[in-house]
């Protein structure tokens, strides 16, 4: 209540608002210097509070000391400045907050004036609303107090006894709310009711997606290991095969090393020779030369045969075997791969008759197979397998898929 009074204090005559920049003058009465200014500029020079008359446009002195206390105030109380929502409609001095709205008077009540407010059945209270307009008709002024079903327009009772709505089927506000909170819900609860579906078919989703997820990641992780252990193979196969390329071509050189220090010898010898001939051709002495022992045929026969003592070999033959051999480990390593990555139900895989070995019988559904002491003469091809192996098939409309089989 202090603070009531002390507000009351610091408002402006004229605007009824807390000062801005107080002035005074010289009755000794305070204004807002915006508001004073309006007033003298009418040509009246009195004091709106007193009525002093002055002379002249009297001089506006600014009130310090009051600008403060008013700042003062305003920091104390600043709930009363920030109030937001609807006030009381006669709470003017200070805003209170509404606690209720009355439809017939179209005004906000706080608690004070609503305990002082009508109980008048045409008194009706409401939530607080700045809307109060809304709830009375636009053509009769009076409260909506009924809904024309027909129209589906919420009427007065004017609109129903001799307006455009006469004769129409019309229910109490009351009853046509809750028919309608009624269809409401029924649409409400057919909304939960697919959602509760739509939510569990995300969820099925949800599942199936992190199944794909894991048997993707997995799958991933086996190609991977294979791959790895497919480069590992054909490391190992590489070193092996230059390895023994390294091998046989030291041993070639070895050979031909040998042969080229035989035939520099024999070169050697041969020279020797040829320079005795000529000193003998050279000579002048019939019976030195006669008296020379016979010097025969120089070709030496050993020599004849050329290249035999390589052993008429140059790896070449080598080289294609070792192709080969690495094109059926590939082979056999895709045939690896055809394992892995195509599981099958034994009830739907035959076997392929052209990759069997030739150890092997075959039943004549192609779907079991028989260990024999007796070798099959199958045609050879580059599928078939040498010992104990079988390749499996599954026929499709499209694709062909196989898997490997060993049986020991």
């Amino acid at each position: 209540m202090a603070s009531a009074g002390l507000r009351k204090e610091l408002e402006c005559s004229i605007c009824l608002n807390l000062y801005t920049d107080p002035v005074t003058l010289r009755c000794g009465h305070n204004f807002c210097r915006v508001c004073i200014d309006q007033v003298l500029n009418t040509g009246v020079y009195s004091c709106p509070e007193c009525r002093e008359e002055f002379q002249g446009r009297p001089a506006l002195i600014r009130n310090i000391t009051l600008s403060n206390v008013v700042e003062n105030f305003r920091s104390t109380e600043p709930h009363r400045e920030e109030i937001t929502g609807i006030c009381c409609t006669y709470c003017f001095h200070s805003p209170v907050p509404a606690v209720k709205s009355c439809l017939m008077c179209e005004a906000s009540l706080c608690d004070n004036h609503l305990k002082l407010h009508s109980k008048g059945a045409e008194h009706v209270l409401t939530d607080p609303s700045t809307s109060l307009e809304t709830r009375k008709c636009s053509v009769h002024k009076e409260l909506l107090k009924y809904y024309c079903t027909e129209d589906a327009a919420c009427i007065c009772v004017s609109c129903s006894l001799a307006g455009e709505h006469r004769g129409h089927r019309v229910e109490m506000l009351d009853e046509a709310s809750e028919k309608k909170k009624e269809k409401m819900r029924n649409v409400l609860q057919n909304l939960n009711t697919k959602r509760e579906k739509t939510e569990e078919r995300v969820r099925s989703l949800e599942e199936q997606r992190r199944k794909v997820k894991e048997k993707s990641s997995g799958e991933a992780k086996r190609v991977t290991a294979l791959f790895i252990d497919i480069r590992r193979r054909v490391d190992d196969l590489e070193k092996r095969i230059l390895s023994d390329i390294s091998r046989r071509e030291e041993q070639v050189s070895l050979s031909l090393s040998d042969v080229i220090q035989n035939r520099e010898i024999k070169m050697d010898e041969m020279s020797r020779k040829m320079r005795h001939i000529e000193e003998l051709c050279n000579m002048t002495d019939p019976l030195t030369v006669l008296q020379e022992p016979d010097t025969g045929d120089l070709c030496d026969p050993e020599e004849e045969g050329g290249d035999e003592d390589t052993g008429g070999h140059d790896g070449s033959d080598r080289c294609e075997e070792l192709i080969s051999h690495i094109s059926h480990t590939l082979s056999a390593m895709i045939r690896d791969i055809n394992v892995i990555f195509s599981v099958q139900d034994p009830a739907d895989i035959l076997l392929d008759v052209n990759t069997a070995a030739n150890n092997l019988l075959i039943s004549g559904d192609l779907k079991a197979e028989t260990r024999t002491q007796i070798t099959v003469n199958r045609p050879e091809t580059a599928e078939r397998f040498q010992y104990n192996q079988v390749m499996g098939r599954r026929r499709l409309i499209s694709v062909r898929h196989k898997a490997g089989f060993t049986f020991r």
